[in-house]
């Protein structure tokens, strides 16, 4: 089998109202995604997104021609494709695709097969009032959520503390909250500098109080031993990060030095599949969890999902829903169907061979940037 060609849709979503993510610094008026297509001379085409994929095409020639069976020396091709453009990452997603259907087995039974299905927490992607994160929270429960993750601005403390103490009393002590302080890195624009060590400590053990589940991304990335500082402050709550960092050196030293309770390498995004499988089950051997980022589209939850349900991660799946702002049938504009949890919250890995992406072909010609 030979790759005979690679082409990428890009697409743009117009979004009215604007989403109003906590981590841009305006409102986003539309929502891009990338569809990669990897085809070959059998006929399987492979189906991948997730980074926007810029300036790949200086690179498709390093994969044309190739056997997408191929794929340790494809993951080696995109890093050093990746260090000198951008995160090429949803590649690597569609030649999995191709490798589960020439298989005829959904990618995670070849990561593993841990789970057929995983719980979902939802993730909630902008600022709100303690009253109006209540009645997100109450809705996200009654769909079957046990557990949501909820953002904190690092200028605005004391009201994302207010919204997580009312959701806590509103649902109780049996529903997990996450909390996502957003200070590992930066949109592109936002020059602001991270909160300090000294803050951060003072926010955490505030948190620690209402019972988080975890605190997610306090410090910035370089800041190995403050995160080593957090954990060992506040035994009670779990410091998770690691969704965007692209060093697999650096994720090596964060599990060497123990640095945190759950990683978060987000598969399309960060460092790839195949590597986040090494690093999940690294981390699994410390006793420590993987749980993937997946704040990309459907195409880019589904290979996170194969990803985690492959080796076990959890013990909750990130799925990205804020009502009204943040819905599956925005996040999935480009597919048959949205990604959806089931009645008790859980995430299944679909069936069919593959990554079981199923593409809504008039959607992707109306929504194509021309």
């Amino acid at each position: 089998m030979k790759i005979t060609d690679i082409s990428l849709d890009r697409l743009r979503l117009e979004l009215d109202p604007p989403f109003r993510a906590a981590w841009d610094p305006v409102p986003r008026g539309h929502f891009d995604a990338t569809i990669v297509r990897v085809h070959t001379d059998e006929g399987i085409t492979g189906i991948g997104s997730g980074d926007l994929m810029d300036g790949f095409g200086t690179y498709k020639h390093l994969f044309v021609g190739e056997d997408p069976l191929d794929i340790t020396r494809h993951v080696k091709a995109i890093e050093t494709a990746s260090f000198h453009g951008a995160p090429y990452w949803p590649l690597e997603a569609a030649l999995w695709d191709i490798i589960g259907k020439v298989h005829g087995r959904p990618v995670s039974e070849l990561f593993g097969n841990a789970a057929k299905k995983l719980p979902a927490y939802a993730s909630s992607g902008e600022l709100k009032s303690p009253e109006e994160r209540v009645a997100t929270a109450l809705k996200v429960r009654e769909a079957g959520f046990r557990a949501m993750k909820i953002r904190i601005d690092r200028n605005r403390v004391d009201e994302g503390v207010a919204a997580v103490r009312a959701v806590r009393e509103e649902l109780g002590d049996d529903f997990d909250i996450m909390v996502d302080l957003n200070q590992a890195w930066r949109m592109a624009g936002d020059t602001a500098d991270a909160s300090d060590l000294a803050k951060t400590r003072k926010i955490i053990a505030r948190l620690a109080e209402l019972d988080v589940f975890w605190v997610e991304e306090p410090l910035p990335y370089a800041d190995l031993d403050g995160f080593k500082r957090l954990r060992a402050e506040n035994p009670g709550v779990r410091i998770a990060a690691g969704e965007m960092h692209h060093s697999v050196p650096e994720l090596l030293r964060y599990l060497e030095e123990d640095a945190l309770d759950v990683y978060q390498m987000d598969v399309v995004l960060a460092i790839g599949m195949h590597r986040a499988r090494t690093l999940a089950e690294l981390a699994q051997l410390k006793h420590r969890q993987f749980t993937p980022h997946s704040w990309t589209n459907g195409i880019g939850v589904l290979a996170n999902l194969h990803v985690s349900a492959g080796v076990g991660g959890g013990p909750y799946f990130e799925f990205p829903y804020d009502p009204p702002g943040w819905t599956p049938e925005r996040r999935d504009f480009m597919l048959a169907e949205p990604v959806r949890v089931d009645a008790d919250g859980c995430l299944e890995v679909p069936d069919r061979p593959g990554l079981g992406v199923e593409l809504d072909e008039d959607a992707i010609d109306r929504w194509r940037v021309k």
